[in-house]
């Protein structure tokens, strides 16, 4: 009998090339529904399907839109638009209606600039319907158009009943798209769908859609119940409506959506509707949308009507001499009591997960803004009084923030600490606007330093590598100046993560360690994770820690079809080549772009520095946390990481994953 050496893995076989699994069709989305959308319950695979439909009557096709909810636990989607293709595909010859629900990546609004059928949509990936289809036990889809009606019946994502297509008879409808699914309950917690949710879902649907009537249906064994939504006012009714307190100042409306001779900056078409209310006192209401998709997690459009209300009422208050002596402005006293209403059309969005959420299309900071200033400053100089009231408020606003952030010294022994030479420190004294950045390097330092807000970034340049303090001795640690820096920086002493520090001299709400895109940089942001978790842990355990996410590259890009030409960052090489996709789905050759890549944060200009890295809306933060690991789990990996004596377990955990490193060449 053949017998296994016992230096060999007892798990060694098990892994070999029938180990590698290729998931086809819809299988990546049974397998994580995570991925793809909410498991929480199926609200948002029902969305997908009302999104669609959205979709049609934003294009300017179709009045309504029809929700069922039936005794069965099935919901149907009815509208009145173009109906779905059922020929078939060209390339694929799979009727395209059968495609639309079986694959992922496939659909009708890729093309957004090269005359599509979808100029401004929620839709973008291709894939939210065929995820519906997935998760669902069974989904029917009929489709009426030129005459015919077209029908085909799935299961798990599988075609149970083939289509079948046949001629409209007298009275029937002519065109339109109606779909039933029945959600599998075993990919979600709960079976049930959020009523509440559904109705504001349907509700905002009409509010952007003034003139679109939608109505839910709920089948009772008593009779149907219709609820219906019709919108003539658009936004101000609904606000007016919603609104949790009176307004102080009349509501401020209005829209802007560039037209053929504004393509300079923008495509034809893009633009927003919002309207906006003050209140004094009382809760507030905040919804966004962008091409109907609520964005419930805000997004760079959301920063967009912020930075264009900041910027006509502090023009205002300057024009007219109203600001106090000692009071400072900042975009906060103005968004603080503005509840709003925000419609944005964008022709390419970029969303945050399939789930879309949250907008981060760093264009759509600039094209909201660009047009909520202007309309409000012309419409504050026609409404002196009004613009006196908004002054006094903000201004309150401002002089209650200045109050509850009043500066406290940081102490050390006898005497008061003097801030570190090198720190380059904020005008404010706001803990929870305040943020510190740990820079990689002087001339990195000096970008940061000439790129950040003054108001509220501080920059301390770092001067090398920090040193390995995960073995350090606690009274030792001020031996090194860059330890010693930070620590009387940011105003709290190092401790242990059963002491009890005293946070009330910590001197800013966020502490970010911005390193280089590269190994050193990856290197330095793992010795400032050891210092914080080492010395430090409490600054991690309430969320003061942040790492920011430079770019790698820069993509400079011609004009396509209605897109102007811009420069877009990329984190790595993935969002690179996600990047190139879309450029060329847009039209674009490869001789029409060029592609930049930063050898490290010195290079960058401060404006870049700032659009990519440093400004609040457009950059990517990350807050450092435990995670799924507990403490005690977390020390013994970061023993084995940066231990002295742990050479031995480190070279197994480079035998073990070597293979996964990429190295470029």
């Amino acid at each position: 009998m053949a017998t296994r050496s016992s230096s060999t893995p007892p798990t060694a076989e098990a892994y070999g090339e029938a180990s590698i699994r290729v998931l086809k069709g819809l299988e990546p989305v049974k397998q994580r529904p995570g991925m793809y959308t909410r498991t929480d319950n199926p609200l948002h695979i029902v969305q997908e399907v009302i999104d669609n439909a959205a979709d049609e009557a934003l294009a300017g096709f179709g009045k309504h839109i029809a929700v069922t909810l039936h005794a069965d636990g099935s919901i149907s989607i009815d509208d009145d638009g173009r109906g779905i293709p059922y020929g078939l595909h060209p390339e694929e010859q799979v009727p395209v209606i059968e495609i639309v629900y079986t694959r992922l990546h496939a659909g009708g609004k890729f093309d957004k600039g090269a005359g599509g059928a979808y100029s401004f949509s929620g839709g973008l990936h291709g894939v939210g319907v065929s995820v519906t289809n997935a998760l669902a036990k069974r989904l029917q889809v009929n489709v009426w158009r030129e005459g015919h009606a077209a029908g085909l019946v799935f299961s798990g994502g599988d075609v149970i009943e083939p289509l079948q297509v046949r001629k409209t008879t007298a009275g029937e409808r002519k065109h339109g798209t109606s779909v039933r699914v029945w959600p599998d309950a075993k990919y979600f917690e709960s079976a049930e769908l959020p009523r509440n949710e559904l109705m504001h879902l349907l509700r905002s649907k009409a509010v952007l859609m003034p003139g679109v009537t939608v109505t839910l249906t709920t089948e009772k064994a008593s009779g149907p119940e219709v609820q219906t939504w019709l919108y003539k006012g658009g936004l101000r009714d609904y606000l007016a409506q919603a609104l949790p307190a009176e307004p102080m100042v009349p509501l401020f409306e209005s829209e802007h959506y560039a037209s053929a001779a504004e393509t300079e900056n923008f495509a034809e078409g893009e633009g927003a509707a919002w309207c906006v209310a003050f209140t004094e006192e009382g809760g507030l209401l905040r919804e966004s949308y962008v091409n109907l998709i609520p964005t419930v997690a805000g997004g760079t459009h959301e920063a967009g009507l912020k930075d264009g209300l900041f910027g006509a009422i502090k023009g205002f208050i300057e024009l007219h001499s109203l600001l106090p002596k000692g009071v400072k402005l900042m975009p906060e006293d103005v968004f603080s009591r503005a509840s709003f209403v925000l419609s944005a059309k964008v022709l390419d969005p970029q969303f945050q997960g399939q789930t879309k959420e949250r907008l981060n299309s760093r264009d759509a900071l600039r094209l909201v803004a660009s047009y909520v200033k202007p309309a409000l400053e012309l419409w504050l100089s026609q409404h002196v009084d009004v613009g006196r009231k908004l002054a006094e408020l903000v201004i309150k606003q401002a002089q209650t923030r200045q109050r509850a952030s009043q500066k406290v010294e940081k102490r050390k022994g006898s005497g008061v600490a003097v801030l570190p030479g090198k720190l380059t420190d904020c005008e404010s004294r706001d803990l929870g606007m305040n943020e510190l950045f740990l820079v990689e390097g002087d001339s990195a330092g000096g970008s940061a330093k000439m790129g950040r807000n003054k108001e509220t970034q501080a920059v301390l340049p770092l001067r090398g590598k920090v040193l390995n303090a995960w073995e350090v001795e606690r009274d030792l640690l001020f031996k090194n100046n860059e330890i010693h820096d930070i620590s009387v920086a940011i105003g709290v002493d190092p401790h242990g993560p059963s002491d009890s520090p005293d946070l009330s001299g910590l001197r800013y709400g966020k502490v970010c360690i911005l390193s280089d895109a590269d190994v050193d940089g990856s290197h330095i942001q793992v010795l400032l994770l050891t210092l914080f978790f080492r010395h430090f842990p409490k600054l991690i355990e309430t969320g003061h820690v942040y790492v920011a996410k430079p770019p790698l590259f820069r993509v400079d890009a011609a004009a396509r079809g209605k897109k102007p030409a811009a420069k877009i960052y990329a984190l790595d090489e993935g969002e690179l080549e996600a990047t190139l996709d879309k450029l060329r789905k847009e039209g674009a050759r490869d001789s029409n772009w060029s592609i930049s890549r930063f050898k490290g944060l010195g290079e960058m200009s401060a404006e870049q520095l700032w659009d990519t890295t440093l400004n609040p809306d457009t950059r990517r933060l990350l807050r450092v946390d435990y995670g799924a690991v507990d403490f005690t789990g977390t020390v013994s990996a970061m023993t084995r990481l940066m231990g002295k004596g742990e050479a031995q377990g480190r070279r197994e955990l480079m035998e073990l994953h070597g293979d996964d490193v990429e190295v470029d060449v």
